[in-house]
């Protein structure tokens, strides 16, 4: 594995490549990683970059936001079957219909859909700004999809305001229950439980703490709490476990592990580099408008930084 890291990481000098890797991948791609976390991370580092290429490790969403954000620079998938179920529960057909039903309500998009979705909403999120974007639409209904949860989880912290969703879903989180946290209580009762919002509404209710996968991470490093049972993929719990020994993590059920989100590895990182293949490419009247609906993300979530500085 050592010789295959080193190979990487001279290919990526010679052709000015950066690799980013989401949080859920496997965590020995953290050894080739330019930067790892999750999307709303990963998304400014991919705009900020002065790479020629971008290695996604992640899966196709991620890679297409990638895209859209460096029109310019050449952004490679390892592994094109690397898809993400939620952002497949709806096509364009299907938003027009959902939002027909609902008409002249702002269109929220979880970043978690392709750039087609993105090109007909008004604002892109991620589970890191998601309350954020939708309490600065201050409209007292928003549309929210693809993911019914991190909607109706939004609408739990905030008065007045209706979030209606789309029914889509993470079938990872999904799989997580109300008698699984409860079990865990039993196994592990001074443990902190972590949960994503992609979980069901009953799973939240009942974790200590809710946030994405970065802040799920920041809330380990910044309480000082031993024990922790996390809530979210495995990947998250790797790397938990890798970078604070001091700590004991659990994770909360054995089946988190995301199939799609774990293709790849260094074998693939390497061969997409060395041969420059599986690039993303979009349409550019698409691009232009999933632009404008990730620019909006940005500028609340810039107007909220410097609110709170």
């Amino acid at each position: 594995m050592e010789a295959l890291v080193e190979k990487i990481k001279k290919l990526k000098e010679e052709k000015n490549a950066v690799v980013l890797a989401h949080c859920y991948q496997n965590v020995e791609i953290d050894q080739v990683a330019d930067f790892v976390g999750d999307s709303l991370y990963l998304s400014r580092k991919a705009k900020e970059t002065n790479a020629d290429i971008i290695v996604f490790a992640g899966v196709s969403f991620m890679a297409e936001t990638a895209k859209l954000l460096s029109p310019d620079k050449k952004v490679l998938l390892p592994r094109l079957e690397s898809g993400c179920f939620m952002a497949d529960m709806i096509n364009v057909s299907q938003l027009r219909e959902f939002k027909s039903k609902h008409p002249n309500i702002p269109t929220v998009c979880y970043v978690n859909s392709t750039a087609a979705i993105k090109a007909e909403c008004d604002v892109c999120c991620t589970s890191s700004n998601a309350l954020n974007v939708v309490k600065a639409l201050n409209a007292p209904e928003v549309l929210f999809l693809p993911d019914t949860y991190l909607g109706k989880w939004v609408e739990s912290q905030l008065d007045g305001v209706k979030v209606t969703t789309y029914n889509g879903f993470c079938p990872t989180h999904l799989r997580l229950r109300p008698e699984d946290v409860e079990k865990s209580r039993q196994e592990h009762p001074s443990s902190k439980i972590l949960a994503h919002p992609e979980c069901h509404q009953e799973v939240c209710k009942l974790a200590d703490y809710v946030g994405s996968t970065k802040q799920i991470m920041d809330y380990v490093q910044k309480t000082d709490f031993k024990e922790y049972t996390i809530a979210t993929e495995k990947g998250v719990f790797d790397r938990l476990k890798r970078d604070y020994k001091d700590k004991t993590f659990y994770l909360l059920k054995d089946t988190l592990v995301c199939q799609n989100m774990k293709w790849n590895t260094l074998d693939d990182i390497y061969n997409a580099l060395l041969r420059e293949e599986h690039e993303i490419t979009l349409d550019e009247t698409v691009s232009q408008k999933a632009m404008a609906c990730i620019n909006k993300m940005f500028e609340i979530t810039e107007s909220v930084y410097k609110t709170a500085v």
